[in-house]
């Protein structure tokens, strides 16, 4: 008798589903992000969420759009946006161990360029960039 060694599959620590529902074509079923992807897409939406606009949690969100239409030549909405991010990653995404936020003022476009730096909770040793063009809409 011949006992061959299976591979192991990657232990997946969190999963989301894709908000486009696209299909696997794997196994035809719901594709969704994993691990540091799904931590990923969760603070995009935190980002783009305004407080209150969820109905059951309406402290859930973090109210940058509002800071958008504030003149982008003051550094002092720099600082609030670079903190209004920060509090709501610390406060709402418990994947995630905060490292540094930066936002860029980008003149031309009249937005920002957000750069987040975070852990994730189960992996700290691989640091994640990210980054998020932040421009208002009329």
């Amino acid at each position: 008798m011949i006992i061959t060694p299976t591979k192991r599959q990657q232990d997946v620590l969190y999963s989301d589903l894709r908000k486009d529902m696209l299909l696997s074509p794997v196994n035809s079923d719901v594709s969704r992000y994993t691990d540091e992807d799904s931590v990923k897409e969760s603070i995009k939406n935190l980002l783009l969420t305004d407080t209150g606009e969820r109905l059951f949690n309406p402290s859930l969100g973090s109210n940058i759009r509002r800071m958008l239409f504030e003149n982008i030549l003051y550094p002092e909405t720099r600082y609030i946006i670079k903190e209004s991010i920060g509090t709501a990653i610390t406060n709402f995404e418990p994947r995630a161990i905060l490292q540094a936020v930066t936002a860029l003022p980008d003149y031309d476009r009249n937005a920002y360029e957000v750069k987040i730096e975070f852990y994730v909770v189960n992996t700290p040793t691989e640091l994640v960039d990210m980054s998020v063009l932040l421009e208002r809409l009329r």
